[in-house]
């Protein structure tokens, strides 16, 4: 079977998340078709999708305007997987805590933009994640802090004490950029590892 992923490409790592989901593919045996999302009409056709990050304003203003936002809704409640990175974290989320991102509400939690702070602050740290046995290389540009959980949500990974990736139903959400690495983990487990899925 063939899968179509979209990948949100209204800003963000868009050929670095379709090669990292390919990647994760290949190791099931899996072929994929990768669709770069910018209008409305795409999504619905998608059996896996990817929100990467980029500035969380613009790309929820993006998503409204182009029709996309409710249409990722859908895709959610249709129990199809998503995962969602750094903004895209953000944009995804219940609340971020700022007036100029119009969240989706795929994922009960609360959101801080850029809690680790400016573009120099960024690091790579390796996390143990729930689901994955050796730890995984995160690198955190410009990061977003999980505040806050609601008690269906699971944490998957922490850092500093900090939730720093998390499952919500078919979605799981990371404060940092997993497409930015060889290792293709977080998208095996966002999409071929997650018994939520429906493919």
């Amino acid at each position: 079977m063939t899968l179509d992923v979209g990948v949100v490409a209204v800003q963000g790592d868009v050929s670095e998340h379709g090669d990292a989901v390919r990647r994760a593919a290949a190791n099931h045996g899996e072929e994929t078709v990768v669709h770069e999302v910018r209008h409305s009409g795409v999504v619905p056709d998608c059996d896996l999708l990817l929100l990467p990050g980029g500035e969380s304003t613009a790309i929820s203003r993006l998503l409204e305007r182009e029709g996309i936002d409710g249409e990722i809704v859908a895709h959610v409640d249709a129990g199809k997987p998503v995962l969602a990175t750094c903004a895209g974290l953000i944009v995804a989320s219940r609340d971020a805590r700022d007036e100029r991102v119009e969240t989706l509400d795929l994922v009960d939690a609360t959101v801080d933009r850029n809690a680790f702070g400016r573009q120099v602050d960024s690091f790579e740290a390796p996390l143990d994640v729930a689901g994955i046995e050796e730890p995984f290389p995160a690198v955190f540009i410009r990061a977003p802090l999980i505040a806050e959980v609601g008690d269906d949500v699971d944490v998957l990974a922490t850092w500093d004490e900090k939730p720093v990736a998390i499952r919500d139903g078919p979605v799981i959400g990371t404060s940092f950029h997993p497409e930015l690495t060889a290792d293709a983990r977080i998208h095996d487990l966002a999409f071929f590892e997650n018994e939520e899925a429906e493919l």
